[in-house]
């Protein structure tokens, strides 16, 4: 449901409340409201600069970190078009990841403490190469999931997020949380639910390879703790940033660059209503986490009700846009985009206490406003380790004692 911009008597673009954000066990000392209206982010695409890699990492079988790029799988297309892949095949042998295991953005920042020379300015790179450096020079980081949760908000009517913020070194670190909803649904995954996600990694081990020339190998275990993670960098209006995002695939067919793809399962369309709800709830979701790391195609597998995929279809990235039209009041990019753009410039607005230890907590529900609170200090919710706090390749000079 839409509001208008002005039905709650405030037209103002941050406003200050003293109500505090749910979910939050830590006292705070001021609270403030982003107000979400679809309306006052529908004007031209904000300029966004295409995203550029400057990395990428693997997570190996017990999801360790390695700064290389041995986990990337290669696309195999397959021979037939019906190719009755069974999803279900090999369930009861998934070797699980630890859910246990907050992971936060650690991965994210080994990468960083890999790749100095990635965020010096061009005229310090001969006076910094071989010293600390004062700052990342980048306003934002964090994963790519957290971003397309964020796009994609102005138009979600079903799940709610919880976004930490800190702010270190003139950066802005980013880190989603379950929120108590997200808790109960996972708590509450019937295995019906759960053979469904690993469909969608079996998928993935049905259509890809090792290496350019192999097959796929689906004898062995599905293992979710894989994973191979490209790192980009961006600029959205006045925002640099640099994210990492999964890639599920390299195409070696693609032409020229962005050979890589993503890889969805989803069921087989049989009337106009699921086509509708396919265009208007997923492609949105598709199209924004894709676009986000400059990922040119999705092939999607279509399955029955049995888990068993009959056919394959490719969706050009940049052309979901425009199939999605046909919809009565359809999603809109610049909207997207419009929304992250002045969000990521409320925190900047907000969050002003440059401390690892600090925290802003950020929470969002559909058809409401966005709540932000700032906890105090070591609160649960604090998220930079220690080890990145002290990273030799800081520069300490100036460095105040936290």
């Amino acid at each position: 449901m839409k509001r208008s911009l002005h039905e709650n008597g405030q037209d103002s673009k941050y406003v200050k409340r003293p109500k505090v954000a749910e979910n939050a066990s830590s006292t705070s000392r001021s609270a403030f409201r982003f107000p979400v209206f679809t309306e006052q982010f529908d004007k031209p695409f904000p300029f966004f600069r295409k995203p550029s890699e400057v990395g990428s990492f693997s997570q190996d079988y017990k999801r360790q970190f390695h700064h290389d790029r041995h986990k990337l799988r290669i696309y195999v297309k397959p021979a037939v078009s019906d190719p009755c892949f069974d999803l279900s095949h090999g369930y009861s042998s998934l070797i699980r990841k630890d859910e246990s295991e907050k992971e936060y953005l650690n991965d994210m920042l080994r990468w960083v403490m890999h790749n100095k020379e990635k965020f010096l300015l061009q005229s310090d790179r001969d006076k910094h190469s071989a010293t600390g450096i004062k700052s990342l020079n980048t306003d934002f980081l964090c994963w790519r999931g957290l971003l397309t949760k964020l796009l994609c908000t102005p138009y979600e009517n079903r799940e709610d997020w919880m976004i930490a913020v800190t702010k270190f070194r003139g950066t802005y670190y980013l880190c989603e949380f379950d929120t108590e909803s997200k808790k109960q649904q996972k708590e509450q995954t019937t295995p019906q639910q759960d053979e469904m996600c690993y469909g969608g990694w079996k998928f993935e081990q049905y259509v890809t390879a090792d290496k350019e020339g192999d097959k796929p190998d689906t004898s062995s275990p599905v293992n979710n703790n894989e994973g191979f993670c490209s790192v980009v960098r961006t600029r959205l209006e006045s925002h640099s940033l640099v994210y990492g995002g999964e890639v599920d695939a390299w195409d070696p067919a693609i032409r020229g660059d962005g050979k890589y793809l993503e890889l969805k399962t989803s069921r087989i369309m049989q009337s106009h209503r699921q086509e509708q709800n396919f265009k208007r709830f997923k492609l949105i979701k598709w199209w924004a986490q894709s676009f986000l790391l400059g990922i040119s195609k999705i092939v999607c597998g279509f399955r029955d009700d049995d888990g068993i995929v009959h056919s394959l279809q490719d969706y050009q990235t940049q052309q979901i846009p425009s199939m999605i039209k046909d919809l009565h009041n359809p999603w809109h990019p610049n909207v997207c985009f419009n929304f992250l753009e002045q969000f990521l410039g409320f925190l900047k607005h907000t969050v002003t206490d440059d401390d690892p230890q600090l925290v802003h907590l950020l929470t969002w529900k559909p058809r409401g406003d966005v709540q932000c609170q700032r906890l105090e200090r070591g609160s649960e919710y604090t998220f930079i380790p220690r080890w990145f706090v002290d990273w030799e390749g800081w520069d300490k000079a100036q460095e105040k004692v936290v």
